[in-house]
């Protein structure tokens, strides 16, 4: 049985949250604290009817409070509470005459790199059409429905909340049940920062019916069945073909296609190394210069702990950086890890060419700034600072033609 716990300051404060907080937060300390998966099954219950509730009705705020608390007192609880809103917001149940079907919001993320501008935007007809069949043929299940959404999105054009997101799920869900297309406002979507590393999505929904498989690795039948592995290399060898024109200039991995948050998770993980490949190879290109010239700081930055490490690279003035990098903790991640993030960051810098790397001994708290927002990055000298790009050197960031 897991270990009960029982916080003092989450009893303090829960009569801060609204009824509906309450319980979700009960409801999830519940779950953590389950002693057997029958247990387990009747908490999961309540908390999906609550959680599905709240979404639809337009009350995500109260999910909000009960992560927000829980995520101060009690991690193993919110581990239990944030798989729970992850799971509502990109599943649903939709029952056409009779029939229910399962859906399931998937991605398939592109990690991708450049020296020019990273593009996104709309889909071709003939493209989505072609990507979403074979996606549909070496992906899902055989007797699986699927909707593509005609888009290549970034990170800020993705559905800001949870509600958004299964409003999402349920529109994309209910056009590959009909056949019919589905009607998004892709033209309201907001412009995308520039980065010379970032993640690319094409967002779908899956559907069968309910109980039925999903994925071509979980049919049952030699025939149909295949692994993981072979469903990604099936992908990348059909599929890079078409995406390639919409990542011109870019150097682009492909990411197996699958759950929502799933590859979320996975695609904020692979695209750090490539933050930095791309930061010296840009500077190299940008200066003229061998990566053996450029400097590195790395710092860490947080509040109650670590939540990223900077890395600032300098080239000539050692108080100037040049170019900017966070590389992001996830999840559980810190410095007792092996390899740890910081090891990881000098194995990264090493392979990019850079030999001179100092490491802050401290932890900061993150400071961005005050005109444009961005991130301020450590020098080589103890001292935070802006990122820019010297004064007599116009950075090659435009289309790539």
């Amino acid at each position: 049985m897991k270990e009960a716990r029982h916080s003092r300051g989450l009893r303090d404060r829960k009569s801060h949250l609204s009824p509906d907080a309450e319980r979700l937060v009960a409801a999830a300390l519940g779950l953590s604290n389950s002693g057997s998966r029958t247990e387990d099954r009747f908490w999961e219950a309540a908390l999906a009817a609550r959680i599905e509730r709240l979404l639809d009705g337009g009350h995500a705020q109260a999910v909000s409070d009960a992560l927000d608390r829980l995520n101060q007192a009690d991690t193993e609880a919110y581990s239990a509470l944030i798989e729970a809103v992850e799971d509502a917001s990109e599943s649903l149940v939709i029952e056409v005459d009779g029939q229910p079907w399962q859906c399931l919001l998937v991605s398939a993320p592109l990690v991708v790199w450049t020296r020019f501008r990273i593009p996104s935007g709309p889909v071709a007809t003939e493209a989505t059409q072609t990507l979403a069949a074979h996606w549909q043929s070496h992906v899902l299940a055989s007797q699986a429905r699927f909707r593509l959404a005609p888009y290549l999105y970034s990170i800020d054009q993705m559905p800001s909340d949870f509600a958004e997101l299964r409003r999402l799920a349920r529109k994309l869900g209910n056009s590959a049940i009909s056949g019919q297309s589905a009607r998004l406002d892709l033209k309201a979507l907001p412009e995308t920062a520039e980065m010379l590393a970032d993640t690319r999505y094409l967002l779908g929904v899956v559907v069968a019916p309910k109980g039925s498989a999903l994925f071509r690795w979980q049919e049952t039948e030699a025939g149909d069945h295949a692994s993981r592995v072979q469903c990604l290399e099936n992908w990348i060898a059909q599929g890079r073909p078409t995406l390639e024109p919409l990542l011109p200039g870019c150097g682009f991995e492909c990411l197996l296609p699958d759950a929502y948050h799933l590859n979320m998770r996975e695609s904020d993980r692979r695209v750090r190394p490539y933050a930095i490949r791309a930061a010296v190879h840009f500077l190299t290109h940008a200066l003229s210069i061998k990566p053996e010239e450029i400097f590195a700081a790395v710092a860490a930055f947080g509040t109650d702990r670590v939540d990223e490490l900077r890395i600032g690279l300098s080239v000539g003035d050692v108080e100037d950086v040049a170019q900017g990098v966070v590389w992001p903790l996830l999840g559980a991640e810190s410095d007792t890890d092996d390899p740890s993030p910081l090891e990881m960051i000098r194995a990264t810098l090493r392979e990019s060419g850079v030999t001179e790397v100092r490491v802050w001994p401290d932890v900061t708290e993150p400071e961005f700034c005050e005109d444009c927002g961005s991130p301020l990055y450590p020098n080589v000298k103890g001292e935070i600072v802006h990122a820019d790009m010297p004064e007599d050197l116009e950075p090659e960031t435009t289309h790539f033609h």
